[in-house]
């Protein structure tokens, strides 16, 4: 069972799906693996919660959850975008894509290796090009946010998110203590400093300050400093919290050269 230029990326977040977006509208057939309970903040634009929803909308591209492999080549056959629920990446080896894109961003290799197909690209640290596999991209604001790495490593990860405003690490706010986290502001809110967003338990979270909530998990159990929302300063900016971002769109364009180089380098064929 296989797809010709089959493309299997592994992870739905809004990273990922920034990636994903820009394959398929290239043309590409791509399918998208998950975890069975993936923690994206950024729902409104990531595939990911196809996984809860059956099917998730990210600006004019649908995605939607597919139950086998053979039904993962059905719809794409048809045009469509289908994710699977296989965080182990089972159904790779039955498949035979052509590339392999470790979008997790965990931060570690969690098994993605060059054995999985004929190219393989990994984004963010925890990989090293030329070893676990062909390419990294390289997801650190900055100078070289998107940049191909055919050897090395992509830069480590500081914990800190990207400065917006005068913002930085205020923007992103974790759980407080484990529990029944339920939100009470959703995605696209403007929210004031101090103003509860959820709650975990009988515990309030409250924002850091005041701008647009552009991100936060959905309901259900969490674990005590698990990340579950993310402020925007810029309470203005409402259309971001439903459109890819500019740090997506960057890594998706590193994504796209990576495959073009590594498919001439080795004398693949479309």
């Amino acid at each position: 069972m296989e797809r010709k230029n089959l493309v299997i990326v592994r992870g739905g977040g809004d990273l990922a799906t920034g990636t994903i977006a820009r394959l398929h509208r290239c043309g590409l057939p791509v399918l998208v693996l998950e975890a069975e309970h993936p923690t994206a903040i950024r729902r409104t634009v990531a595939f990911s919660e196809a996984v809860f929803t059956g099917e998730q909308t990210v600006e004019d591209l649908t995605c939607r959850r597919v139950d086998t492999p053979a039904q993962a080549l059905e719809l794409i056959e048809q045009g469509g975008l289908p994710l699977l629920v296989d965080p182990a990446g089972d159904c790779i080896a039955q498949l035979r894509p052509a590339v392999v894109v470790d979008a997790i961003l965990a931060k570690k290799n969690l098994g993605t290796h060059r054995d999985m197909a004929p190219i393989t690209i990994a984004l963010g640290p925890g990989f090293t090009a030329g070893q676990d596999v062909d390419a990294v991209i390289e997801t650190m604001r900055g100078h070289n946010l998107g940049r191909v790495l055919y050897e090395g490593t992509a830069m480590p990860n500081t914990g800190v998110p990207g400065v917006i405003a005068g913002h930085g690490a205020d923007r992103v706010i974790h759980s407080p203590c484990g529990g029944m986290l339920r939100g009470v502001k959703k995605i696209g809110d403007v929210v004031q400093a101090g103003e509860p967003i959820a709650f975990v338990d009988e515990t309030p979270v409250p924002a850091a300050f005041t701008g647009l909530l552009r991100g936060l998990i959905g309901d259900g159990e969490v674990e005590n400093g698990l990340k579950i929302a993310d402020i925007d300063p810029r309470a203005d900016e409402y259309r971001n919290c439903f459109t890819i971002s500019d740090k997506a769109r960057a890594i998706s364009g590193g994504v796209l050269e990576a495959l073009f180089v590594l498919h001439r380098r080795k004398g693949m064929t479309w």
